[in-house]
């Protein structure tokens, strides 16, 4: 594909939410609104289970965009600066993943062990310290605060560019990706440690935070498809945004369904092997009643379908075949949500109801706000970035 074919087709207008589309979003935060009303009169530890699950959800995503923005730009990958913006547009939800981390304090007391004082003595040795509450706060608001003056330089610069063109603010953006990469490297560790693993302090894993970065990135590619599927034939974008694109967006996500197995694997053989008690409670919890059910769920659906599915050349440059498969990335990355937290709330049969949708849903309709409210007031794609050219004339061989 050379550029010459692309002249007449390259289209760039200004994005506006369809009025379903904001009649749905509003809708959404509405019903989360009354599901955590609810939650807080009538149920109080189901809700703070069902709030971890899709605040931890959508946080990955608001994440993970942050996180494609940086390897790209370490990389100096040209191929992707036209769907940059997309995952500009996740970051936009991590203002609102430090809000919601903060809400999350409140809850400490119903979701963790160590935050009830007359527990806090069976933890052993630097666990007391390291799950102290206030340690635990302050290395959330120190990962929050982090994340949100690296999405303001680097996400601002883009933005900046767009304006006046200035070459030099796409090289800053290659040394504070790398900050960024180290910074999340440690504290996304943390997160998901102090977040999931600790809701059974007696438990460890060394590989937890790898395993919890492998779903974010999953899924993170799983909506990144699913926007670029959307937009690049939409009356907005045309031309910048190809089934080339699509392509690659669609090997990551394989790439990831793999090292996802590959470290879920690595964590239960070790385990398995090893045999020490403290280390199986974890597996012996999810191994009985309608726990084991959900365990095979995720090997077949998280793993084996999506693997399968997006095996040929031709799968992961149709549209529906793509869309479809990002679906299922997206009900399984909840599902393994899931199945981390409540076995350590519900021994018997899983729960699921009212409450589990509707914080879902209120959390998907302020991530869509933010997405979108960013999408209107910036240009879809960086029009003025150096590389451009490289993913205008972006071919996948393989």
């Amino acid at each position: 594909m050379d550029s010459s074919n692309h002249s007449h087709e390259l289209k760039l207008n200004k994005f506006e939410a369809p009025q379903q589309l904001k009649t749905a979003i509003f809708a959404a935060m509405f019903i989360g609104f009354l599901g955590l009303a609810y939650g807080l009169f009538k149920a109080p530890d189901r809700l703070w289970t069902s709030y971890l699950v899709s605040f931890f959800f959508f946080a990955c995503l608001g994440l993970g965009g942050m996180f494609f923005i940086s390897f790209n730009h370490v990389a100096g990958a040209g191929w992707s600066v036209s769907i940059r913006r997309i995952a500009e547009s996740f970051t936009s939800f991590l203002p609102a993943m430090f809000i919601g981390s903060v809400i999350l304090i409140l809850g400490f007391k119903y979701l963790y062990p160590w935050a009830d004082p007359s527990q806090a003595h069976r933890l052993t040795g630097g666990k007391a310290l390291y799950l102290a509450p206030w340690f635990v706060t302050l290395r959330l608001v120190i990962f929050g605060i982090g994340c949100l003056i690296f999405k303001k330089i680097m996400v601002g610069n883009s933005i900046k560019q767009d304006q006046n063109g200035d070459h030099a603010l796409t090289h800053k953006n290659v040394g504070f990706s790398v900050g960024f990469i180290a910074f999340f490297a440690i504290f996304f560790t943390l997160f998901s440690i102090d977040l999931l693993m600790s809701l059974l302090p007696s438990w460890y894993s060394t590989i937890y935070g790898i395993y919890a970065f492998a779903g974010m990135i999953q899924s993170t590619m799983a909506v990144l498809a699913l926007m670029i599927i959307w937009l690049k034939n939409s009356k907005w974008v045309s031309g910048y945004i190809t089934v080339e694109h699509q392509h690659d967006v669609g090997k990551y996500m394989k790439g990831f369904t793999i090292f996802w197995a590959y470290i879920a694997f690595s964590q239960f053989m070790l385990i398995w092997y090893a045999n020490i008690p403290e280390e199986t409670e974890f597996y012996l919890m999810r191994s009985h009643s309608g726990w084991l059910g959900v365990s095979v769920a995720l090997l077949v659906f998280r793993f084996a379908v999506p693997f399968l599915a997006l095996l040929p050349r031709d799968a992961k440059r149709n549209d529906m075949n793509l869309a479809a498969v990002s679906i299922l990335v997206l009900v399984m990355q909840y599902v393994d949500l899931y199945w981390l937290v409540y076995p350590n709330f519900f021994d018997g049969i899983p729960q699921f109801g009212f409450l589990e949708i509707s914080i879902f849903v209120g959390f998907a309709g302020v991530f869509l706000k933010l997405m979108t409210g960013f999408m209107t007031k910036n240009n879809l794609v960086a029009i003025k970035d150096p590389r451009m050219h490289e993913a205008l004339n972006h071919h996948v061989t393989y």
